[in-house]
């Protein structure tokens, strides 16, 4: 593995996300010294928080899995998830719901997952789902060390027994047919395969390796931390602070001061910094603007769909909701169709609805409740561009509300006392190209070391970190892009995770435990 040239001593690293955070804490434990500077008043970047009338929003992600690797990062300081946050298990993991009226609790439990999926498709399904999970439970260990928690110098790295075992397992056929070998059902299988949307890419086209993201959603176990999705963040900039990080609030950074082919400070509104090394978390579009270069790529860089998201705060519930619903209509193939191809908005969507406050009632004021409400939408690259989006997104949130209300959810247009709308306009706004929160897709010339690399040739000293670069878009991911950010600065990093109080999964490996 191919690490920096030259002194390390002190880092700056530009973004407090969370892959900017990781980074940090791995820095810090490998015996350099530290600046984080962030834009923003509090850290989290993406994972963001709005406080309004009582209400405690999440801006971000809302599905947690893979602590193990929160608490890798925090032992690089000596610290634990136990200390730093109460992680609540969700039981069911997903509450799937379906066009035709029926619905099914997803578990990460093996028993409860098969009695439900008897109830819900007869014995014959629970064989499939049995030898599904076990096909699941090996593409992930085939993977986890060796191509996603790894730092890639050369394609030819991926020449290697894994690879072959990989093969094997058929990670390179289509996710949606390889699925479809194990589960026959339609239902199930939109359970198993949706989450091909977090790497930007239809289940039918999607690299069957990609349900390793099925593996963390439906085996490894779904979490909520206490205090919300922003308590991650805020417990990691703690230990960060607490292990000596220099943490730098409402410092946006201008420019990069260069000799030769070294960074030598980063220049923020505030001042100079300067540095041995540079970690950069932004955006791509931001980051490479600051280098004053964009690597040369023989194909342009496709990015995945984008989302309109409703922020709810409401006098009334629905108890037909679990902390996560995903409410499927009708059309599936033609929403993939729409979202990746022809740039419309879905027209039978498909939609993720969050309500925290089922497990952590004071994110809301007493007799309140949260709802989150995602929907896939077109990037801008192939839809609505931002300045549509001002008159379009009013709109498409009534529309959305009209399609809830459809679907069981009688009176929320009426039960709304709080509410924020985010757009692909408000994504654009905050620097993400093509409008869209969750950057480059996960197609197969954007995965791997084919995805932009966490190294910029003719720079000796900067290393990039977050979703657009290595190994990708999610909460488990990213945390992993900041690992493998300082691994570049320091060497391998060896840092053990501690108990996090959350079950493992079992007949895995950790992931990064043998890096």
């Amino acid at each position: 593995m191919k690490t920096l040239k030259g002194p390390t001593d002190h880092v700056v690293v530009v973004g407090a996300g969370l892959a900017g955070l990781a980074a940090t804490l791995h820095l810090l434990g490998a015996g350099r010294r530290v600046t984080l500077v962030e834009r923003a008043s509090r850290p989290g970047g993406r994972a963001g928080l709005h406080e309004h009338r009582g209400y405690r929003i999440d801006t971000g992600p809302t599905v947690l899995t893979m602590p193990e690797l929160v608490d890798e990062a925090l032992a690089a300081v000596g610290s634990s998830v136990r200390e730093r946050l109460d992680l609540l298990p969700l039981h069911p993991a997903y509450r799937a719901r379906f066009a035709d009226g029926t619905s099914l609790d997803v578990h990460t439990d093996a028993e409860a997952m098969e009695a439900e999926i008897e109830r819900f498709a007869g014995p014959r399904a629970v064989r499939g789902y049995r030898d599904l999970r076990t096909w699941l439970r090996k593409l992930y260990t085939a993977q986890m060390n060796r191509f996603i928690d790894a730092n890639f110098d050369s394609p030819l790295q991926l020449l290697h027994p894994d690879l072959a075992k990989l093969a094997l397992l058929g990670g390179f056929g289509r996710m949606d047919a390889r699925i479809g070998r194990h589960i026959t059902d339609e239902r199930l299988r939109r359970v198993f395969s949706f989450q091909s949307l977090y790497a930007g890419v239809a289940p039918q086209r999607a690299l069957a390796a990609y349900a390793v993201i099925a593996y963390m959603d439906t085996i490894a176990g779904v979490y909520f931390p206490r205090g919300g999705m922003h308590a991650l963040p805020r417990a990691l900039a703690d230990a960060a602070t607490d292990a000596g990080a220099d943490l730098r609030y409402e410092h946006t950074v201008t420019s990069l001061e260069r000799t030769g082919s070294r960074v030598t400070a980063v220049v923020t509104d505030h001042g100079r910094i300067p540095c041995d090394a540079v970690v950069l978390t932004p955006d791509l579009p931001v980051t490479y603007r600051l280098l004053g270069r964009t690597p040369r790529r023989p194909l342009r860089l496709r990015h995945s769909p984008s989302a309109v998201i409703l922020h709810a705060g409401t006098d009334r519930t629905w108890p037909d909701l679990a902390h996560h619903t995903i409410s499927f209509g009708h059309a599936w193939k033609r929403t993939f169709h729409e979202l990746t191809r022809t740039g419309e908005l879905m027209s039978d969507p498909s939609l993720l609805i969050t309500r925290p406050t089922s497990t952590d009632p004071g994110l809301a004021p007493p007799g309140r409740h949260l709802h989150y409400v995602l929907a896939p939408c077109p990037n801008t690259d192939i839809g609505p561009d931002a300045a549509r989006w001002g008159d379009l997104g009013p709109r498409y949130r009534d529309t959305l509300l009209n399609e809830l209300e459809k679907r069981g959810l009688d009176g929320i247009t009426s039960a709304i006392e709080e509410e924020t709308l985010i757009t692909p306009a408000d994504w654009t706004a905050e620097g993400h190209a093509a409008g869209t929160p969750f950057s480059a897709a996960h197609t197969f010339p954007q995965t791997g070391p084919f995805r932009p690399r966490n190294l910029v040739s003719g720079i000796d000293n900067a290393v990039l970190a977050g979703c657009g670069t290595t190994p990708g878009v999610g909460v488990p991911t990213v945390l992993i892009s900041g690992k493998l950010a300082a691994g570049r600065i320091t060497g391998p990093v060896h840092h053990r995770s501690r108990s996090t109080g959350a079950p493992r999964p079992t007949g895995t490996s950790t992931p990064g435990a043998a890096a």
